[in-house]
């Protein structure tokens, strides 16, 4: 779920009006939230979600946790003196409390390796559960959180899955070649 949403677009607003010599601009729209965005120009990191997931298999949790630029990770502990549990018998698919904090630059870096079909499939689930819920507050950054593949024009993995080229299998390259157009193919498809 996410936690206290703040509405950052006027703050980032005028952090661009600052890196071009202006002062404060007027609230964005959809459009330039967009074109900022898929720019992933500095001031976009003034964009911050809280979320947290109840209740997480301690190893999806250990996967999100290697993400560590432009996100904290808050987990809850499985010390015994805290728990009252024995840590020794405690398994890999524990549940734990898991809360962060992420950046808009993280959310992206994050969707392009935690979308991609090479993850496992649980840690898939957990980060589509995020972005279903960021998608009310920040549409504009759901729909640019897209799997590596779809961001490259490319899969750039080892084991290729062929799901770009599946994708994309009837797509004419000029439409491929439009980023906006084929992350709104992929948002259609998947």
């Amino acid at each position: 779920m996410i936690k206290n949403y703040i509405d950052y677009w006027q703050d980032i607003k005028d952090a661009t009006m600052t890196t071009i010599n202006k002062t404060k601009g007027k609230y964005p729209d959809s459009e330039w939230k967009t074109k900022l965005l898929l720019s992933e120009h500095s001031p976009i990191r003034k964009l911050k979600i809280n979320y947290r997931w109840n209740k997480l298999k301690s190893w999806v949790s250990v996967h999100f946790v290697r993400h560590s630029i432009g996100i904290t990770h808050f987990v809850s502990t499985a010390r015994t003196d805290r728990t009252g549990t024995d840590r020794d018998k405690l398994t890999q698919d524990n549940p734990v409390n898991h809360e962060f904090e992420a950046n808009a630059q993280a959310i992206i870096n994050i969707s392009q390796k935690r979308l991609c079909l090479q993850a496992s499939k649980e840690t898939r689930e957990a980060w589509i559960e995020f972005l279903d819920d960021l998608k009310t507050d920040e549409p504009e950054l759901y729909n640019i959180c897209v799997p590596n593949c779809v961001y490259r024009c490319g899969c750039p993995e080892v084991f290729n899955c062929g799901f770009f080229d599946k994708l994309y299998s009837e797509t004419p390259k000029e439409d491929l070649i439009d980023i906006l157009k084929r992350y709104e193919i992929y948002k259609e498809r998947s």
